[in-house]
């Protein structure tokens, strides 16, 4: 009867947190979609690209985590190649297992990011994205400063996988990376009543002079959310190294600094759900646009980004969710867009944008 009665519990709170709300919904129609690719019959290009794409999907989420305190980080990268580069040394030098080298990927994320919010606390908008441009440089100068450990130009290659099972490797990577954007998006939630360093990120990122003067420890909170992005960019990292099985100073390239920030602008910065729609959706799209029109895939995917940026903004997520759902004016629940009053307290509802 327990279980009868828990498992009602559990449908009634499904049905009134998820189901009411279309985006939701939409969201959780999305994760049972991808859950089930891992059990069908796809090509094992497919797949491997999808694996990519959660991986791809926490360091994007990492970067809005750190944007959502209002610190405009160019150099994520670092974060993400100095965990590489720790894993593969771990498991290729020491003979650590993977279970070890992803942690300690990500503990030596959060020592970089600690290490770079040093200087953030006294340096704001193009000043500080200019000294975090600076710490991929500096990681890549010491990796061919010590080649004997780091592999200098050649990298190191022939890492242990995480899996010989393409079905497990797969569902590894996307409940990794499920657990950890639900982590990111319960510390960055303004309304949670467990958690309160959501409004505490939000206040310090919309004045912090004003929050230090209520009584707030900016300093402790930018150290602490430069290092849960550095924890949660080392824990891709570490995945990426042991799916690629290989690790080179390609890790610590510009480029995997600057793709995080394109898929929070595309998906919608400020929400943590928004990074992994623009992760999947343009990772994907980009790969794809490679084998279709090599030639041309670099002009069609800047002209997405640019449409993207005109029209939508915000990022897509949220013009999608204010096109399907209305936040009651009196009571701040969120309904169907379609409805003339609200679900809970029944007053007249009218346009205005839901926020998180």
């Amino acid at each position: 009867m327990k279980i009868r009665y828990y498992l009602w519990r559990l449908y009634k709170l499904f049905e009134q947190e998820i189901l009411v709300i279309p985006g939701r919904t939409i969201g959780s129609i999305g994760i049972i979609f991808l859950l089930s690719l891992a059990f069908i019959n796809i090509s094992p290009y497919l797949k491997n690209l999808l694996i990519f794409c959660s991986i791809f999907a926490i360091l994007a989420a990492s970067w809005d985590l750190l944007f959502f305190v209002g610190q405009l980080n160019l150099g994520h990268g670092a974060f993400f190649g100095a965990s590489a580069y720790t894993s593969a040394i771990l498991s290729s030098k020491v003979g650590l297992p993977v279970s070890l080298t992803i942690p300690m990927g990500a503990i030596a994320g959060v020592i970089i990011g600690v290490i770079v919010a040093i200087p953030a606390l006294r340096l704001r908008g193009p000043y500080l994205a200019i000294v975090t441009l600076a710490v991929p440089v500096i990681l890549e100068g010491i990796v061919f400063l010590f080649p004997q450990f780091t592999g200098g130009e050649l990298g190191l290659f022939g890492l242990t996988g995480i899996s010989d099972s393409p079905i497990f490797l797969y569902l590894f990577c996307f409940v990794i990376m499920l657990i950890s954007i639900a982590i990111m998006w319960k510390l960055t939630d303004t309304k949670s009543r467990i958690l309160r360093t959501g409004i505490i990120f939000c206040a310090i990122r919309e004045d912090e002079i004003s929050a230090r003067t209520t009584g707030i420890n900016t300093v402790k909170y930018k150290i602490l959310a430069f290092a849960l992005s550095g924890f949660f960019a080392g824990i891709s990292g570490g995945l990426y190294a042991h799916t690629m099985k290989v690790v080179g100073p390609t890790t610590l390239e510009f480029i995997f600094s600057i793709y995080p920030l394109i898929w929070t602008v595309f998906g919608g910065p400020g929400t943590i759900y928004g990074p992994v729609i623009g992760a999947y959706l343009l990772y994907f799209l980009s790969t794809e646009l490679l084998v279709i029109v090599p030639e041309i895939r670099m002009a069609l995917f800047t002209a997405i980004i640019i449409v993207m940026i005109l029209f939508m903004p915000e990022g897509i997520s949220r013009w999608v969710r204010d096109k399907i759902e209305i936040i009651c004016p009196r009571c701040k629940f969120i309904n169907v867009a379609t409805r003339k009053t609200c679900r809970v307290c029944d007053a007249n509802l009218h346009r205005e944008r839901t926020k998180k």
